[in-house]
């Protein structure tokens, strides 16, 4: 039996929840877990399906007989295969911590995604990619290049068929029109502190003034650099008796735990964009077995 998730964003309104049900039911599908929204703010709703087709009703077919309902709702809805392995390309700068994470999560079967390439502004991490068996591609990134290199970026995108862009430490911003283009379809991770240090070495100056709180913050990446939609946070606390150094370890363990639990959420379709926040399902009893993220 295959597994698929629908999932679906439309105005609010009275009876979608069964046109749903009713549907699947007709089709011969089973639902095993289900999410749901309603955002009184916006009048939005959301909803996650993960059902089964004990029928062996294919996803074609599925896609087909539901665009009435979709229509008559105005939904935004998507029918995936649960068993389909989203496409990711992963770019890096000269941190490596989050890099290594994502390669290890992969190789054990905790991250099921397919990993098309890595892309760098330096050959650092070549070598770890390379005996990964994936795709390293150097693309070196200048003020007078810019346009040129985020062209070759794009190009690898549309050859892989890259279905998410994860920036796994990648230290350049990206432009508005790369950003539009691939709304919705980037994931980046940054530190975040109270209060919050800008520029060079933030864990130096994190320390120096006493900070109590490290955190990490995930989000989609938009034309507002580091204020795109959140996805997932955390936190560790530290002591008057850490370092600088420790703060750093911490904070580089923070923010892989972050990234690797954003981009589980979005490959497993329980994220959906509300405006500038995020709507995230939580995940279902199970969905975790294979992976621990602390």
């Amino acid at each position: 039996m295959t597994n698929y998730v629908l999932t679906v964003t439309c105005k609010s309104t009275r009876g979608i929840v069964a046109a749903i049900s009713n549907y699947l039911a007709d089709k011969g599908c089973n639902i095993v877990d289900s999410s749901q929204f309603d955002d009184l703010d916006t009048g939005k709703f959301f909803t996650r399906v993960s059902f089964i087709s004990e029928e062996g009703v294919k996803l074609p077919a599925l896609v087909e007989g539901f665009k009435p309902i979709a229509e008559k709702f105005e939904m935004d809805a998507e029918i995936h295969d649960g068993n389909a392995r989203m496409q990711v390309l992963l770019m890096v700068s000269r941190f490596g911590h989050c890099l290594n994470d994502l390669l290890y999560r992969w190789k054990i079967g905790a991250l099921p995604i397919d990993i098309v390439g890595v892309v760098s502004n330096h050959f650092d991490y070549q070598k770890v990619v390379v005996n990964h068996d994936i795709p390293f591609h150097h693309i070196k990134v200048t003020k007078e290049n810019k346009l040129q290199a985020e062209g070759q970026i794009m190009e690898i995108v549309e050859q892989t068929g890259t279905e998410l862009i994860v920036l796994a430490r990648y230290m350049q911003v990206l432009s508005d029109a790369m950003c539009q283009k691939m709304s919705g379809k980037i994931i980046n991770i940054h530190h975040s502190f109270l209060p919050s240090f800008k520029g060079a070495n933030p864990y130096k100056q994190a320390y120096q003034r006493g900070v109590k709180l490290i955190g990490a913050t995930a989000h989609y990446v938009t034309a507002d650099l580091d204020e795109g939609p959140i996805i997932e946070q955390d936190t560790a606390r530290i002591t008057h008796a850490q370092s600088p150094d420790d703060y750093v370890s911490i904070g580089r363990d923070v923010e892989s735990q972050v990234l690797a639990r954003a981009i589980h959420a979005h490959i497993h379709h329980r994220t959906f964009l509300n405006g500038n926040r995020t709507v995230v399902f939580p995940a279902s009893p199970g969905s975790f077995a294979s992976e621990r993220m602390g």
